[in-house]
């Protein structure tokens, strides 16, 4: 499958200007609210026009405004999967599914309605409406009536946000197994990093309209290329910073400097390191570099992990005169009851990204 989207669109209060090429099947578009993810996905569909660009889609030209080429919604064979799914409350199930499947002969229209409720678990919930049945089930026919029309590509908008934590895991999981049988490409609008993370291999990271970056998932999560990824991909400590060397830099703020593996060659810009990958070890046990004393400032516990908001250097005080957030997990905790302060973190060099301002 090949994607290729180059289009503008004024938006209130900024533009969306998107350039993005990818052979890749299942790409994750992540970013805030109001970032333009959802208007990208309108204009691939045909639902919105672009000012200009270009819209190609496996060989198949959607948009063009130099060669004045704009198909219509049907034309374009797409299945889009809207954030609230968007079902018709007056129709059936069955009903919904067939839905833009009038090229099709009675008969074929209903052996393929039957064979994606049976695909999707949807057992015999057939002349059921749609407020009859669970959240669970309502994504369920909202994405077999998107494949019903056998589409070239896939949009999915937001498609768990409607969905408590519990089921929306639960969802995830199916929707992950469900995309590996869809011969086509899924493009996956989300806010949610672990949405973004769990189903997609490729992201692009969405900041007010453009694409800050486009790449493998991991070394965007390692190794955010901008500001704006480090915070949308869940990173809690981020500080000013500046280059020392190529491979150190100095904290003003917490007034200590770190060593790095990655390459700096900006000499003002943010250093980044996940909360999960600041240490707590013993002191005979730190090597000379990244090693640092700290205080406990305050603690925030979840069901299995603990956040700590660390003071290097000196005894915090309040509860916000912190430096570095660390998370460990409960057992990690209740062992530091046995220790007294001040405790010894460990930075490895691998985990410590800096960022251009």
């Amino acid at each position: 499958m090949e994607f290729l989207v180059a289009i503008k669109k004024k938006l209130y209060g900024f533009q969306l200007d998107v350039k993005l090429q990818s052979q890749e099947e299942v790409i994750g578009i992540l970013g805030a609210s109001g970032s333009g993810k959802s208007m990208l996905l309108r204009c691939i569909a045909g639902l919105v026009k672009p000012d200009e660009g270009q819209i190609v889609i496996n060989g198949k030209t959607f948009f063009d405004s130099e060669k004045k080429i704009n198909l219509s919604m049907g034309e374009r064979k797409v299945g889009f999967l809207f954030q609230n799914y968007a079902l018709f409350p007056n129709m059936t199930i069955a009903e919904n599914i067939a839905f833009g499947l009038d090229k099709l002969s009675k008969i074929e229209k209903k052996n393929r309605v039957s064979a994606l409720m049976e695909k999707y678990h949807l057992g015999d919930i057939g002349k059921r409406y749609p407020g009859q049945i669970s959240g669970g089930q309502q994504q369920r026919v909202a994405l077999a009536r998107a494949v019903a029309v056998e589409p070239d590509i896939l949009l999915l908008d937001e498609p768990f946000s409607a969905l408590d934590v519990h089921l929306r895991n639960h969802m995830m999981r199916e929707m992950s197994e469900l995309l590996k049988e869809f011969h086509g490409m899924t493009l996956f609008v989300t806010h949610n990093r672990e949405e973004a993370y769990r189903l997609s291999d490729y992201i692009a990271v969405f900041n007010t309209g453009k694409v800050e970056i486009y790449g493998q998932k991991d070394a965007i999560f390692k190794w955010p290329a901008s500001l704006e990824t480090a915070k949308i991909t869940g990173c809690k400590n981020i500080v000013e910073a500046t280059r020392l060397s190529e491979n150190r830099l100095h904290i003003p703020q917490w007034d200590i400097s770190l060593s790095t593996a990655m390459k700096i060659e900006p000499e003002f810009g943010y250093m980044g390191v996940r909360a999960n990958q600041v240490k707590l070890v013993d002191e005979q046990d730190c090597p000379q570099d990244n090693c640092f004393k700290v205080w406990i400032a305050d603690e925030s516990d979840g069901p299995f992990r603990t956040s700590l908001y660390l003071k290097i250097g000196s005894r915090p005080e309040s509860i916000h005169d912190f430096h570095i957030q660390c998370e460990i997990s409960r057992e990690e905790r209740n062992q530091l009851v046995e220790r007294s302060e001040p405790f010894v973190i460990y930075i490895n060099p691998e985990f410590v990204f800096f960022v251009d301002q």
